[in-house]
Parts: structure tokens; C-alpha cells; sequence
């Protein structure tokens, strides 16, 4: 996927963006993308950030599922009263949350979650709680690397997963990349936040067209391409 998508970037004619942001490992790209990083260092930093990943999962049994039809706060609500950890992970688009943590928190939370009126709560089939507190040993594993990597003043500001706000300051980004590991990836409201900062047209670079399908449902106004 990112080398896909920097790949796309890199040949695309006039290849100008005003701002960027990336979905969770897209993040990277985008970083790439805007000049905040360079392609060896991005590529260096996927690779790690998986093997990282990898190590977390396999030290407790951790999932995550999708969870289709309720609003944000209810599924934050159903999550905090359930023993055990598990989060909402991925705001997708309105009505398409991710929740991720252990194994037997997740499948209590989605019988809850049903039990609250969601269309739909089914177990992904992933590897690991992603964007949880589960990825904490990863965290501090990538942490190293990150701090070891020169990040430069990018071209136009990044909108992170974290914070869902436009970030140009070359420390802030890094600071936001080591937290997103085990911080929800706010999708929902990095897209809202680009359209009130001006944004007109989205274009997804990358393989498929997920991003610009959860673009639409965020704001059925907005222009979208698929490159």
C-alpha cells in the first residue's frame, strides 16, 4: 500500500496538493507525499512499524470488529462499560466505527453493541487490536525510530489521525506518529476538517477507492477522484 500510493503520487502530473492526510499506514505516504519525509526513511519506517506491530499481537490474544449503524458516542459508551479494554478505533464515516482490544472484551462489546441497536457488530479478521492500547509495546518500539528520523518542513500541512487537524510543524509530526499507534485513527474528522479549512476536491492516491467511498458518506457534497 505505500508503495502504491507514493509511487501514484510521484507520477501524477501536477502534482500539487494543498494538504494531505493518510488513513492509519497512509498516513506514511502522505508524510512522503508532502516532503515531510523522505521515500527511504517512509519505506524504513513502514517496515519497522510492522515488525513492531507484529511482536505486540503476538504477546495477548487481541481483535478488532467493525461495528455499523450507531452513532460515535454510543459506541464509545457501549466500550467504557465493558471489563477489559477495548476502544473505538477507526472513525471511519458517520455509522462505521472500528473498535479494537482484547479478544474477549471486543465480542462482549459487540453482543452490547447490537443490544444498543447497531445494524451490524462483526469480528474483523485481523491480527491484533490495532490503534489500541494493546499496540503500547509497539509504541515504544517505534518511538526510537522515529525520533532517530529526520522529518523536514513539509510543502502543505499533513492532517493527522491523532489530532484531525492540519500540522506543518516537522516535532509535532513525529510527536503524533508515535501516539497513533495506540490512538484512534479520526478519519470522520480529519475529512470534516478539511472541507472547513477549504478543501474542494479530494483525491485518493492509492489502490481502490475506499477512502474517497468513506469521503462521500462524511460529506455527500464533496468532490472526490480516484486516481
Amino acid at each position: 500500500v505505500f508503495l502504491h500510493s507514493v509511487i501514484l503520487a510521484k507520477t501524477l502530473e501536477d502534482f500539487k496538493p494543498e494538504m494531505v492526510a493518510g488513513h492509519s499506514l497512509g498516513e506514511f505516504s502522505a508524510l512522503v507525499a508532502n516532503g515531510a519525509l523522505s521515500f527511504e526513511d517512509g519505506l524504513k519506517l513502514v517496515s519497522q512499524r510492522a515488525i513492531a506491530m507484529q511482536k505486540a499481537c503476538e504477546i495477548a490474544p487481541s481483535t478488532m470488529a467493525a461495528v455499523l449503524g450507531l452513532a460515535d458516542e454510543k459506541v464509545e459508551e457501549v466500550c467504557a462499560s465493558i471489563d477489559g479494554i477495548v476502544v473505538a478505533a477507526n472513525y471511519n464515516c458517520p455509522g462505521q466505527l472500528v473498535i479494537s482490544g482484547e479478544f474477549k472484551a471486543v465480542e462482549e462489546a459487540c453482543v452490547a453493541m447490537k443490544e444498543a441497536g447497531a445494524k451490524r457488530a462483526l469480528l474483523l479478521p485481523v491480527g491484533g487490536a490495532f490503534h489500541s492500547p494493546m499496540m503500547e509495546p509497539a509504541r515504544e518500539e517505534l518511538a526510537a525510530a522515529i525520533e532517530a528520523t529526520t522529518f523536514s518542513t513539509p510543502i502543505c500541512p499533513v492532517y493527522q489521525n491523532v489530532t484531525a487537524s492540519a500540522v506543518s510543524d516537522a516535532n509535532e509530526i513525529k510527536k503524533n506518529l508515535i501516539i497513533q499507534l495506540t490512538a484512534p485513527v479520526k478519519w470522520t474528522q480529519s475529512v470534516q476538517q478539511m472541507i472547513k479549512d477549504g478543501a474542494t476536491l479530494f483525491t485518493e492516491v492509492g489502490p481502490g477507492k475506499v477512502l474517497v467511498g468513506l469521503v462521500n458518506k462524511i460529506d455527500k457534497e464533496a468532490a472526490t477522484h480516484s486516481a
